[in-house]
């Protein structure tokens, strides 16, 4: 028993030395979430809400140790309305759900070529911004990303992106343009949902599934190249397209959804191959 306690405690000294040391300093007026052991940092909420044209560093010194900056924390900039632009550095890799969620007097933000997700909500009604480049860097783009982003006038996701989440960029009616890139293998329900100043869509050669809902309510939207990836268009893809007038369905879909061109009283014409095994 002697022994097995001895053990014990050599185990839990061993688990506390291993154990990361975490402390919050301010610095700059940005605050972070530095972890000691491995000399990284994290952006995160402040008492004092965010404001003006910030600049988030590629490093901080703090107690003459350099530190990275690897990641923009949930929520560190929530409801932040009086930031205006923000420059986030090439170190950073995540960007947190709800980020800059609300941050509604954002106009202009520069992500760094080292961010590979953007998170859930992170842009969540930032109707302020008008333009965004997603580096090459970003693997995927979470769920409600940038819903309700009214200035956004186009958008190029890169070949880097494999994913688009549910809601990405529902309701963002400045939308015009957009283009997938060739890594997106699936588009998520209702992605574009209500985009009605949408007027062309690239979608790449990678995609094999259209949510559910993913351009419903598109009324702007005139044509649309589906590529020959694509296996399965969901429930109500297209719904109320009223201004696409026509559409051919390549030799790779076998499942349309149920509704999924209801409402597209613009078409005229519409080719199904024999490789469509049902029609909802």
């Amino acid at each position: 028993m002697k022994h097995l306690k001895h053990l014990f405690t050599a185990l839990l000294l061993l688990c506390c030395i291993g154990t990361a040391k975490a402390e919050e300093v301010t610095i700059d007026g940005i605050k972070y979430d530095v972890v000691t052991k491995a000399k990284q940092a994290t952006v995160i909420r402040s008492e004092t809400k965010y404001s003006g044209d910030i600049v988030i560093p590629s490093e901080i010194t703090y107690n003459d140790v350099i530190y990275s900056v690897t990641s923009i924390g949930d929520e560190a900039f929530r409801d932040c309305t009086g930031l205006t632009s923000i420059e986030i550095g090439n170190s950073v890799t995540s960007i947190g759900n709800n980020a800059f969620r609300e941050c509604t007097g954002l106009t202009s933000i520069e992500i760094g070529n080292s961010v590979t997700s953007i998170g859930n909500n992170a842009f969540y009604y930032c109707y302020g911004l008008t333009s965004i480049e997603i580096p090459n860097s970003v693997t995927s783009i979470g769920d409600n990303a940038f819903i309700c982003c009214y200035g956004l006038t186009s958008i190029e996701i890169p070949n880097s992106v494999t994913s688009i989440g549910n809601n990405a960029f529902i309701v963002c009616i400045g939308l015009t343009s957009v283009v997938i890139g060739n890594s997106v293998t699936s588009i998520g329900g209702s992605a574009f949902e209500s985009c009605t100043g949408l007027t062309s869509i690239e979608i790449g050669n990678s995609v094999t599934s259209i949510g559910n809902n993913a351009f419903r309510e598109c009324t702007g939207l005139t044509s649309i190249e589906i590529p020959n990836s694509v296996t399965n268009i969901g429930d109500n893809a297209f719904y109320n397209c009223s201004g696409l007038t026509s559409i051919e369905i390549p030799n790779s879909v076998t499942s349309i959804g149920w509704g999924a061109f209801s409402g597209c009283t613009g078409l005229t014409s519409i080719e199904i191959s024999n490789s469509v095994t049902s029609i909802g």
